[in-house]
């Protein structure tokens, strides 16, 4: 047992973010894994420790923390371990850029997407009442809103189309900043780098027209790079589903 306890679904996006930083901190910690395809985030059990029911989570000693980004920063201030936020003021700057573009820019949209795609229809096969009235228990009336549109397939064409130009904008920035240095803020590995992957490295799959080892050969780079660490492969065993073992394609170099 640690004093450690990380609320999380699978090993990608919000829920990887804070699970790889603790992997690449070395910090021990208990894994509470919730499956958000059953909604485990929104049963009492997990309300008592976040009552807005969503994930992740973590908890250190009697410390509550919420808020995937935040914990991130926190874990990096609070344990030994090599330092994730750049000691350049510069490069601090650039990391909460990216880290806020990410948050508020990609993430909504990889989120429309992936929902239409894969939570919708996992969830959809449910027994209806079942359905609805696991979300009658969801506490925040928007993420109510959203589980709806996702269930029953309702993101208007207009919403897709916007998400899939946000993407598309985000992929070409990426491009350009990967071509400029090793790393997404500075010369090293660092927070916007595991805020990045955790959200992107699917877009190979996903986006394979706009992402790929001849248009992006710079993401590509930097994805695989990441996939390749220890504390990567770790954070990913974790996963119940096939959500990250799908992208084979990080597994080796370009053609």
């Amino acid at each position: 047992m640690t004093d450690v306890t990380l609320y999380h679904w699978e090993p990608n996006a919000n829920s990887g973010k804070p699970m790889l930083a603790l992997f690449e901190k070395g910090v021990a910690f208990d894994s509470h894994y919730l499956d958000l395809l059953n909604f485990d985030q929104h049963k009492p059990d997990y309300l008592a420790v976040n009552p807005l029911g969503t994930i992740p989570a973590m908890t250190h000693g009697k410390l509550v923390l919420t808020e995937s980004t935040a914990i991130m920063e926190y874990v990096d201030e609070a344990f030994d371990g090599p330092r994730l936020m750049p000691a350049d003021p510069v490069d601090q700057w650039r990391t909460r850029w990216w880290m806020k573009f990410m948050d508020q820019w990609l993430a909504p949209s990889f989120s429309m997407i992936g929902w239409s795609v894969f939570v919708g229809p996992s969830v959809r096969q449910k027994d209806p009442a079942e359905l609805e009235a696991a979300i009658d228990r969801i506490p925040m009336p928007e993420r109510r809103v959203a589980w709806r549109k996702a269930i029953n397939g309702a993101f208007s064409p207009e919403e897709m189309t916007e998400s899939q130009r946000r993407v598309a904008l985000g992929i070409g920035y990426l491009e350009q900043a990967l071509g400029e240095r090793q790393w997404l803020a500075s010369d090293e590995y660092g927070l916007a780098d595991i805020n990045g992957f955790n959200l992107a490295y699917a877009m190979p799959l996903s986006q394979p027209q706009l992402c790929n080892d001849e248009l992006t050969p710079h993401i590509m780079r930097w994805l695989r790079a990441i996939y390749a660490r220890p504390a990567t492969r770790a954070c990913w065993a974790l996963g119940r589903t096939d959500l990250a073992r799908r992208i084979s394609l990080l597994e080796s170099e370009p053609a």
